[in-house]
């Protein structure tokens, strides 16, 4: 029997991880930037808006699978709320973020701060929101992120202009952890990468395993640039875990066959939101049966065709991917919707109003849609919208106090199918 209580429901609610009765319970941190300023009333005496943001997510480096899906939704958005004719146009210019080695974000921030954007959309690492997201407060202009989920960001000094549509690792950590001891797993081993991210997930990982009654026996760090995992891999092997969880990248593709060539089942690897991805066959082994986890609800179909449509109408490709479409999409429905509120393109004045539209002043009118949300907030009413990435609800920190981590099985392919 496994060590760990069965925990099938995952959300976080008020700032509260709920897993169900019996299981492990994350409390939500305060202080930090968040949203302290006066809410705008909406107003009467309107003009038409319009609402430049930017994008800085990954079309180069190791999260470049991320940018399609994120792409999509940001274009998906920016399409729908024109196309409703709401008292709003949005325009959007498309960046690279790259990642900390290849510093494309050094280009486009610059570029998109110079343009005059309200917003911009981004980035999908931590890593990379950390190198420029002071130069962004300095320049008084929103940084939303549909992806990233570092702990740090909670208590950052952000004049009220970070936010982010995704949860942090502090979940993900306690539901990979939940989910390696469902399957009866007591040792786990754990190779990550030695950046923000990969450092505050394995933090969260290692803590809630062993609450669970779990020992991690070994766990070991590496460095963006490495090319060779040998003394690690070693390491972990030497302790003889139970299972691996992989924290990474790209990289992945090197770590499990080099785990695998060294005798290990490649059934039995845990995965997170950097790499659980449709490895098909650039995963060079089988990991059948292999999981791994990811923020973000089931998506849907409709929601998926019209972004498969998008990406198709944006850069004519197919899209593969699905990660953080949601949370980019809705980021850029709460900033348009943030901005009908202060009557303004203002960053200050739209951050004040994101919190409320989000539904975190607890009196607003439920709707799924912009255009929904859009009238009521043009009839006078108070909009609380709820999209396509769940219930958000933003607490004073500009983090979402309501979200849902999936489990992902790899099959015989090498792809994944969400198995809850």
């Amino acid at each position: 029997m496994s060590v760990f209580t069965h925990m099938r429901t995952r959300k976080v609610i008020g700032g509260i991880a709920l897993i169900s009765a019996g299981a492990m319970v994350l409390a939500g941190c305060s202080s930090g930037g968040g949203g302290d300023a006066d809410e705008p009333a909406a107003s009467t005496d309107r003009e038409a808006l319009t609402l430049s943001i930017g994008t800085v997510l990954p079309q180069t480096g190791q999260l470049a699978y991320l940018g399609p899906p994120e792409e999509a939704g940001v274009g998906l958005a920016v399409a729908e709320i024109n196309e409703a004719d709401l008292g709003i146009t949005v325009e959007v210019e498309y960046g690279d973020s790259g990642d900390p080695d290849n510093k494309a974000f050094e280009t486009t921030v610059p570029r998109l701060l110079d343009s005059g954007v309200s917003a911009i959309i981004g980035a999908a690492s931590s890593g990379v929101t950390k190198l420029f997201l002071d130069q962004a407060v300095s320049a008084g202009v929103i940084t939303f992120s549909p992806a990233n989920t570092s702990p740090d960001f909670t208590e950052w000094p952000d004049d009220n202009l970070y936010w982010r549509t995704a949860p942090s690792d502090l979940l993900q950590g306690e539901v990979l952890a939940s989910e390696i001891g469902i399957d009866g797993h007591a040792n786990l081993g754990i190779i990550y990468l030695n950046d923000a991210y990969g450092s505050g997930l394995e933090k969260s990982l290692t803590e809630n395993f062993e609450a669970g009654g779990g020992t991690v026996v070994a766990s070991e760090a590496y460095n963006a640039n490495d090319t060779s995992f040998d003394a690690q891999i070693s390491t972990i092997l030497a302790q003889a875990p139970d299972a691996i969880a992989v924290i990474g990248f790209e990289e992945t593709s090197t770590i499990v066959p080099a785990f695998i060539s060294s005798g290990f089942d490649g059934s039995k690897f845990y995965f997170v939101d950097g790499n659980t991805q449709q490895w098909g066959a650039d995963m060079p082994v089988s990991i059948e049966g292999s999981k791994g986890t990811q923020p973000g609800p089931v998506l849907a179909d409709d929601f998926q065709q019209r972004l498969i449509d998008q990406w198709q109408e944006q850069s004519g490709k197919e899209l593969v991917d699905f990660n953080y479409a949601a949370e980019s999409y809705d980021a850029v429905v709460l900033l348009a919707l943030a901005s009908l509120v202060a009557n303004s393109t203002d960053a200050t004045d739209i951050a004040g109003a994101l919190q409320e539209v989000s539904g975190g002043s607890g009196d607003g009118e439920k709707c799924e849609s912009f255009a929904d949300c859009a009238q009521i907030i043009l009839d006078g009413g108070t909009a609380d919208y709820d999209g396509y990435s769940g219930a958000i609800t933003f607490d004073d920190n500009g983090d979402p106090t309501e979200a849902t981590i999936g489990v992902f099985q790899y099959g015989a392919d090498n792809t994944h199918t969400r198995i809850n």
